[in-house]
């Protein structure tokens, strides 16, 4: 999946970007507000909470929108009575490409709608739910960066008892591991001196579609980035494989 991991470093990157568009401010705040009302509204206590919180800093949120995010989902916060729900939608994209999306909305039809026209646009067609999932599994993932010893990695992976790893980047690596773990495999590698820059739940393609033409990438990372750029989806997963060349000619 070397193909799949690029785009996700990229996407990272690109994230910090994003963030001061104003775009990224209004999918963390929403992922704080959700983790907020779904457990305790106190990070020490909460791991989703505490690991929206850590992404909502990295992307230069101001303390005052983080702490109005957690009294919007205790409900402590007057004035704002938006119900936030999850919902993951699955579609097509160019060439077969199924795709996933997780959002976070107060308006169902609103966000249907919009994904409807997104992938109508860009050569895509949003389906039934259970048309694409089966082809993911979700995994707990752990973004770590700054591995020079990777025998060291391999032992702190095997003591938090990740399923497994993936060299993506110089000194970047993904740890992968079940869901109900990953708050176990995070304190372990940052106990093993291993850095943890991200925490998070993924869906991870079980099989791949290999994208050729020059054509149909330039369409599906367009549909990819028109997806992203709403403010109801959190998250887009797609089950591609794509040589470096072709992606850097269609994302230039």
């Amino acid at each position: 999946m070397a193909g799949h991991s690029k785009w996700a470093n990229i996407k990272r990157q690109k994230a910090v970007v994003d963030a001061k568009k104003g775009k990224t401010f209004t999918q963390l705040s929403r992922a704080i507000i959700v983790a907020a009302r779904s457990g305790v509204p106190d990070p020490a206590l909460n791991f989703q909470l505490r690991t929206a919180i850590d992404k909502a800093k990295a992307a230069s949120i101001p303390n005052d929108n983080i702490e109005r995010a957690i009294a919007k989902g205790a409900g402590t916060f007057g004035g704002d009575n938006a119900t936030f729900e999850a919902i993951r939608y699955e579609g097509y994209g160019p060439g077969g490409v199924a795709i996933l999306i997780e959002a976070l909305t107060d308006n169902r039809n609103r966000t249907a709608a919009d994904l409807r026209v997104a992938f109508s646009k860009n050569g895509g067609n949003l389906g039934e739910t259970g048309c694409v999932s089966w082809m993911f599994d979700q995994k707990g993932v752990c973004v770590v960066q700054d591995v020079v010893n990777e025998e060291q990695l391999l032992e702190a992976s095997l003591e938090g008892d990740a399923q497994s790893y993936e060299m993506t980047e110089d000194e970047m690596a993904e740890v992968f591991t079940d869901i109900g773990n990953l708050e176990t495999l995070s304190q372990t590698l940052k106990e093993q001196g291993i850095k943890v820059i991200d925490a998070e739940l993924r869906w991870i393609p079980s099989n791949s579609v290999e994208v050729t033409d020059p054509d149909q990438a330039r369409s599906l990372f367009k549909l990819i980035d028109t997806l992203e750029g709403l403010d109801d989806v959190q998250n887009v997963t797609a089950n591609f494989e794509i040589s470096e060349e072709l992606m850097a000619l269609s994302i230039s």
